[in-house]
């Protein structure tokens, strides 16, 4: 990647990998050359021992989740390709545990990729929410199963059929996040250096005994969002949003 055009800032410290999402313009929104960035890091990641710690490069944002005006013209096809769900499930599964640092607003695919990781320490700023459905998609990177697994099935019905948000607080006491902190770098440092210390290789195959107790895959989301992308519904909700924006 050219470090002229990257949106992925990637700084090491030995054995832990500070992944900086860097796309200010469009609050860290997802689109497809960022996912092709990130799965470069994790495919170069796995090669040795690391801690992955995915946060932003600019305070008061974590990701807006996906970029709306590339999502609105992808297709049943593209949705079969499992983009964004692809890279969560290769996030997931990266062989050492990993963190997100969640300063400002997690929202759809942002969420998503939150909930892919280990832990979640988030700012007192952090906002949590799914609005696919309002986009006439569903929240088919994870959201359906792994924000469940998190907060239960209460809270994750609550967010995902109504939009709404958790504050930082509100995430703690659901249990989406593990800490509420004002220096998330330091407090992701510290946590890193706790784990660091542990057997890499008990690490690794503890990992993969706790990724065997996964209740669902994303089997039925990748053929459910293709359904809708193919629908006119999405495309006339996706195009309502970026209208209100530009506004």
């Amino acid at each position: 990647m050219s470090p002229s055009t990257s949106h992925v800032r990637v700084r090491r410290e030995e054995h832990l990998w500070w992944v900086g999402l860097d796309r200010p313009a469009k609050h860290n929104a997802l689109d497809q050359a960022m996912v092709d960035e990130l799965d470069e890091v994790l495919a170069e990641a796995r090669r040795e021992p690391s801690i992955l710690v995915v946060h932003s490069t600019t305070p008061g944002v974590f990701a807006a989740g996906a970029d709306i005006a590339e999502l609105r013209e992808r297709g049943a096809d593209s949705a079969l390709l499992a983009i964004n769900a692809g890279l969560f499930e290769r996030l997931e599964a990266h062989r050492w545990p990993t963190m997100a640092l969640i300063d400002g607003p997690a929202l759809g695919g942002g969420c998503e990729l939150a909930l892919a990781c280990d832990f979640r320490l988030a700012s007192p700023n952090a906002v949590f929410a799914q609005p696919e459905l309002s986009l006439g998609i569903l929240a088919g990177a994870g959201a359906n199963w792994r924000l469940p697994q998190l907060v239960g099935i209460g809270t994750a019905r609550r967010m995902l059929y109504t939009g709404a948000r958790l504050t930082a607080a509100e995430a703690l006491a659901a249990g989406l996040v593990e800490e509420v902190t004002d220096d998330l770098e330091a407090r992701g440092r510290a946590l890193a250096g706790v784990i660091a210390k542990r057997s890499w290789r008990a690490l690794e195959l503890t990992k993969l005994a706790l990724r065997s107790q996964r209740p669902a895959t994303t089997t039925f989301d990748i053929t459910a969002q293709a359904l809708l992308f193919d629908g006119e519904d999405k495309h006339t909700r996706m195009t309502a949003f970026l209208e209100r924006r530009s506004r």
